[in-house]
């Protein structure tokens, strides 16, 4: 069991109180921790990349935490990321299903330099149609992350909805776009944990 580590300037009493509207803001993991803890001194930050070094790790799409289903496909795979990628078609290759087992979070990544342009993602392992970028965003990323949020992150979640009723929570992340229909940037999931927590997750 690893360590939650966390950084606030103040402590703060964590009881849970529904009346309370969370207080979640979303930064960027390239900023300083003093800088945040300056713009931020009563908040507890919090890391949710593939870098952070505690339990909220698990937060990241490239963290293996097992069983997700594949969208309009029979198997399962072990990360956000693996099926993000694993769908991905180019022009000089298909979907790749070896992403889906894949554990190691430094590996999950399938670029045009080696297979060429991006045609889409395969709507499904055998499907025919191949989904747009927003399109594949909307039918793959989000469905996937929010069934690991609901069915393996739920005591983490619990525990961000908590803290964030008593003091404000800086959810670190190196992508801040929380626009979905947003082609120009990677979305942001610290942005989904927000919105799932604040109960308006997009659809």
């Amino acid at each position: 069991m690893m360590k939650i580590n966390v950084y606030s300037g103040k402590s703060g009493n964590f009881t849970s109180d529904s009346k309370k509207k969370p207080m979640i803001i979303i930064e960027s993991k390239r900023k300083s921790l003093e800088s945040l803890k300056e713009k931020y001194p009563d908040a507890m930050i919090i890391d949710v990349t593939s870098k952070a070094q505690d339990e909220f790790v698990k937060f990241s799409p490239l963290y293996p935490n097992g069983g997700i289903p594949v969208p309009f496909s029979e198997g399962i795979a072990v990360s956000v990321e693996g099926i993000w990628q694993g769908l991905k078609v180019f022009k000089e290759a298909d979907v790749d299903t070896s992403f889906f087992s894949r554990r190691d979070m430094k590996s999950l990544n399938r670029t045009v330099r080696k297979y060429g342009p991006c045609l889409g993602h395969r709507k499904g392992v055998h499907g025919e149609e191949l989904l747009g970028y927003i399109e594949a965003r909307k039918l793959i990323f989000l469905p996937c992350y929010k069934w690991v949020l609901e069915n393996k992150l739920q005591k983490l979640v619990a525990a961000v909805r908590i803290i964030s009723k008593n003091k404000p929570v800086v959810l670190l992340d190196y992508n801040t776009n929380p626009d979905v229909s947003n082609p120009k940037s990677e979305l942001s999931h610290a942005s989904l944990i927000k919105a799932y927590i604040e109960g308006n997750y997009p659809e």
